[in-house]
């Protein structure tokens, strides 16, 4: 399920999420490997927030979900 508050972001604000978490997980492998991650937890969260947003952005790009108009 796609969170609210990803929905209320642009595709532009989507993309520098999924740079953002992308990075992140990155990082978080490099922990990893040097064994010094301390929430082990924090990979599957991350691998998960990033479909969403992957997931997001594609049903943007096929028309499926239309932007939200600004109030």
């Amino acid at each position: 399920m796609i969170s609210d508050d990803l929905l209320s972001f642009s595709v532009g604000d989507l993309q520098q999420q999924l740079l953002e978490k992308q990075e992140e997980l990155t990082n978080l492998r490099f922990q990893q490997a040097l064994q010094q991650l301390e929430h082990s937890h924090r990979m599957p969260v991350t691998r998960r927030e990033i479909a969403r947003i992957k997931t997001l952005l594609r049903e943007y790009e096929l028309g499926r979900r239309e932007l939200k108009e600004e109030e």
